[in-house]
């Protein structure tokens, strides 16, 4: 049922909105804040291939949202005393400024290239590694959260002890047993996401732990959680260039848009020059 509402509303099926447009005058829908809202308003919108009911739906939706927003521009005239010349000249200047995105948007996905190769990317790593500094502690890791319960644990912990002269017996008990792993030590991995499922969570000083702690072993009541570090980056340290690649190279492609936007200026400016096609008049 339709709120009490101080407005005059008069609602039409979605089959009423798909007869054929005969008629003369397109029929009102709704009233409020002395707008009228018209049925060749809706008809249009309604979603292709919509079943009776949900076209029901999408109207009665519309409808309830236009009221909304009728009332509030109302109650807000009433309110302040608006510049109507003003607010006309912001939504001509926001108009604009869509279609000069578009339009930007447009000429940069034609033009831009994508592709960042190694060299730029370590290019660009020496010479803003200072924008780099790492807020939080990394490492390379090995990390398995097993079952206290599991079999052999102690010969999983010999092959742990092992490693690499063992990584096939630390892969295949870990395939079997562990529910939470890490288990490409060759990627840099952030501390605080190894850790936050573990007693080591509650580490106060983690630097520390980093500095003098190749590998440790917690458990609580029913799991058992190995760790075993191979190298750590610090807090306030430069990042490793193989962390921080992906950001780099976002970074990348956003310059080659900026300027992609400057040239396409440029050139715009440069022909409409030279055809005249824009004058400047002196005081």
């Amino acid at each position: 049922m339709w709120r009490t509402l101080p407005v005059l509303i008069v609602l039409i099926t979605s089959c009423e909105f798909l007869q054929p447009k005969e008629q003369v005058k397109s029929r009102v829908i709704a009233k409020a804040g002395g707008q009228e809202l018209l049925e060749e308003n809706i008809t249009g919108l309604i979603p292709v291939n919509s079943s009776p009911s949900d076209s029901t739906v999408f109207v009665e939706k519309f409808v309830d949202d236009w009221i909304k927003k009728q009332l509030m521009i109302s109650r807000a005239q009433e309110v302040i005393d608006f510049n109507e010349a003003q607010i006309q000249q912001k939504v001509l200047e926001y108009q604009y400024a869509l279609m000069i995105h578009d339009f930007e948007k447009r000429y940069i996905d034609q033009n831009i290239e994508t592709d960042v190769t190694d060299e730029e990317i370590l290019a660009y790593y020496d010479e803003k590694s200072e924008n780099f500094i790492l807020r939080e502690n990394l490492t390379k890791c090995l990390y398995f959260k097993i079952p206290s319960s599991a079999p052999n644990l102690q010969r999983f912990r010999r092959s742990l002890r092992n490693y690499p002269r063992d990584s096939a017996d630390v892969w295949d008990y870990s395939n079997q047993f562990s529910v939470r792993a890490f288990l490409d030590n060759t990627i840099w991995v952030r501390f605080d996401e190894v850790i936050q499922e573990t007693p080591l969570k509650e580490i106060n000083d983690k630097t520390r732990f980093l500095e003098t702690t190749g590998s440790v072993e917690n458990s609580d009541e029913d799991y058992t959680y190995f760790l075993k570090i191979f190298e750590y980056k610090l807090v306030g340290e430069i990042a490793p260039i193989e962390f921080v690649k992906e950001s780099i190279s976002d970074i990348i492609i956003n310059k080659r848009k900026i300027e992609l936007k400057k040239e396409l200026e440029k050139n715009i400016y440069e022909e409409a020059k030279a055809s005249n096609a824009f004058e400047i008049y002196s005081n």
